[in-house]
């Protein structure tokens, strides 16, 4: 007799749910092609999840869990703090890799601003994004990376950064939204940069008292 075929996990439903999130808006997508996604039936999604709305809500409730492991995955991947946190933005951008897919995700974003179960857990997720960051750039700083600054005003800036790069790159469209990111946040970080500021006094160099 034949194994008895696995049954596919809400894990794999979910991130199936994602990956078609990123090709239809929300007015367009249907549980129909979610479940053709997953490779499994319509009603399998109405048992689990109920309607729509409940497993866009379930999709959403991943992003707060996911960030202490990306974290992770990026501390353990790089050895310098701040390239750690460049490349994780970075690699974060994949979700909007198109101008289409950044205008479903922005349209996503509406429900999550007007919906209060959807706001709570995307605010939930942008302080964890804004205290692990944190924690990056306290380790840059550390680490001698970073001059010694302000990091929870500076993870705020890093956050914002990272929002309006992703936004104004749709508009423009130049170049690939991987390099938009890491280009401006370079541009944030570099000022604050150990080396940046060395440079920094090279071209500036202090007056004398004297005013020779």
């Amino acid at each position: 007799m034949s194994p008895r075929p696995r049954e596919t996990s809400d894990e794999e439903i979910l991130a199936a749910a994602a990956r078609v999130m990123q090709r239809r808006s929300p007015a367009e997508l249907t549980l129909a092609d979610v479940a053709r996604e997953a490779g499994v039936v319509p009603a399998t999604l109405i048992q689990r999840f109920g309607t729509k709305r409940g497993l866009l809500l379930a999709t959403c409730k991943t992003g707060p869990a996911d960030v202490a492991a990306q974290f992770a995955a990026a501390r353990a991947k790089y050895k310098s703090p701040l390239k750690a946190l460049v490349e994780l933005f970075v690699e974060c951008t994949g979700f909007a890799s198109t101008p289409e897919s950044m205008a479903n995700g922005l349209a996503y974003l509406q429900i999550d601003l007007t919906d209060p179960e959807f706001r709570a857990v995307t605010l939930a997720q942008f302080k964890a994004i804004r205290q692990e960051t944190r924690k990056l750039l306290d380790d840059a700083v550390a680490a001698r990376e970073l001059v010694p600054c302000d990091t929870a005003e500076l993870a705020r800036l890093v956050q914002q950064v990272n929002g309006g790069s992703m936004l104004d790159w749709a508009v423009f469209r130049e170049g690939t939204l991987a390099s938009w990111v890491r280009r401006d946040l370079e541009a944030l970080l570099h000022p604050f940069r150990s080396t940046g500021r060395h440079e920094a006094r090279r071209k500036h160099p202090r007056r004398s008292k004297r005013g020779a």
